[in-house]
């Protein structure tokens, strides 16, 4: 099961983090977390590894429904972004929101993750 849709940029990585932040918040998204990958393990456990930024991305309207379809979807959210580099180019990876539907198996869910994959889709798709 695919579980991620994902853009390759060629832009550097500093351009793509700000192209994608800019992408979700076109798309009523807010970015409520972000985890330096690289940064922590380097100072956690000395070990060094590509670029590698995770975006917690929220759409406030979209969450609410969520929730109150499941208040355990909350282990879900938010939608992880990954924004990551790879060789020459940048990855930019996004959780499918239909992960959401399959795992908590509830119909209630659907409408909310076709919006949010309609949502990051428009938002991958102006980055590519």
């Amino acid at each position: 099961m695919s579980y991620d849709r994902t853009v390759t940029l060629r832009s550097g990585f500093d351009e793509a983090v700000a192209a994608v932040r800019q992408a979700l918040a076109d798309q009523g998204f807010g970015v409520l977390t972000e985890i330096d990958v690289q940064a922590t393990l380097k100072t956690k456990l000395n070990h060094d590894m590509e670029r590698y930024l995770i975006l917690g991305a929220c759409n406030p309207p979209l969450a609410r429904q969520a929730l109150d379809a499941d208040r355990s979807v909350g282990l879900l959210l938010p939608c992880n972004v990954v924004v990551r580099t790879q060789d020459d180019h940048v990855v930019v990876q996004a959780v499918d929101p239909g992960t959401m539907v399959t795992l908590t198996g509830l119909d209630a869910m659907r409408p909310v993750a076709e919006e949010a994959t309609r949502r990051l889709d428009a938002a991958l798709a102006t980055l590519s």
